[in-house]
């Protein structure tokens, strides 16, 4: 799995969402939204890691990221 650009990438997305997480736990209180961020964000990782050796899988990730984006606007 090293120099899997793929993986590196959804594994530093997932500590920037665990981070996200617990800032919004602990500064802001919200429990609710922020378990959804921490599932949505933290899934894509663990999709692309199923999906090795499956070339279509990859595309399993894509639907976490985007519940990720539309619960975290810009």
């Amino acid at each position: 799995m090293e120099g899997n650009a793929i993986v590196e990438k959804t594994y530093a997305f997932s500590v920037r969402v665990v981070r996200v997480y617990q800032y919004l736990s602990a500064e802001k209180k919200e429990h609710v939204l922020s378990k959804q961020v921490l599932r949505c964000g933290t899934s894509i990782g663990a999709n692309v890691d199923e999906a090795e050796g499956f070339p279509r899988q990859p595309r399993l990730s894509s639907r976490p990221a985007k519940d990720t984006i539309r619960i975290l606007p810009a």
